[in-house]
């Protein structure tokens, strides 16, 4: 049975598309299944795999103009990796979605006929909470939320896990919050250390040990179109996101 794991945070700027992007990679190469759904407008987890962002994509699977298996691409490196692309497009499709017949679900629907194809299944939502994410979520099984470790780091959480916490009542009683994962740690900085002190304070149970350190392999490697495991598989940024795939695997074969 694949697991869908939405990447979530309204907050620009946390990581989010870089651990979507390596995250997938390094589920990879540990044999597991992995779908990247680009559910971002700026469709940068798409570019970031060197595909072109003016394919169909998941704008024309929400719209019910295609299915969800007539978008897929593979990633010639990666057998193990598939990605659904996203556009520009998608940046009006809120308000087309709203006019639709089951319009919080459709993201759902599309995906579930594929889900148990995969091990995971990686959604990157945009940087909002509007309609698109809303449907992320009613499709997941559970969200990683990337905390950067960063002034203002905790800001805006509180509205993004009443987001959440308004779906699993509502729509998607089985969603669960797989993890807070800490991005852009950089050890020599205080305020990083702070704010590591201060999401392992509130969020203790629900914190990844894995932390991402900052690393401009990492910032480099898109501009490639490869994740950071192909670009510099023994950068520091490698290294971190194959530690976090190890925790997310062991974490799921607990339970």
């Amino acid at each position: 049975m694949g697991k869908i794991i939405a990447l979530a945070n309204q907050k620009g700027g946390v990581g989010k598309t870089t651990t979507v992007i390596n995250l997938a990679a390094s589920l990879s190469v540990l044999d597991k299944r992995v779908l990247i759904v680009d559910a971002d407008p700026q469709a940068n987890a798409t570019s970031g795999y060197g595909l072109d962002i003016n394919d169909y994509g998941i704008y024309e699977v929400l719209l019910g103009d295609v299915a969800v298996q007539d978008v897929i691409k593979d990633i010639d490196e990666l057998p193990n990796l598939k990605l659904v692309p996203s556009s520009i497009n998608l940046a009006g499709a809120e308000a087309e979605i709203l006019n639709l017949e089951d319009s919080q679900h459709r993201m759902k629907n599309a995906l579930s006929p594929i889900k148990d194809e995969y091990d995971y299944i990686l959604i990157d939502c945009s940087p909002s909470l509007g309609m698109i994410t809303i449907n992320v979520l009613n499709a997941a099984d559970s969200v990683i939320i990337p905390v950067q470790c960063e002034y203002f780091a905790l800001e805006g959480l509180g509205k993004l896990l009443n987001t959440i916490k308004m779906v699993k009542s509502r729509m998607n009683p089985d969603l669960e919050i797989e993890g807070f994962l800490l991005t852009m740690y950089d050890s020599r900085l205080r305020l990083s250390n702070q704010v590591v002190t201060e999401v392992r304070t509130h969020f203790s149970a629900l914190t990844f040990e894995t932390v991402i350190t900052r690393n401009v392999r990492l910032s480099e490697a898109p501009s490639y179109g490869k994740p950071a495991l192909l670009y510099d598989a023994t950068s520091v940024g490698s290294n971190s996101y194959l530690n976090l795939a190890k925790e997310l695997i062991k974490n799921n074969s607990d339970n």
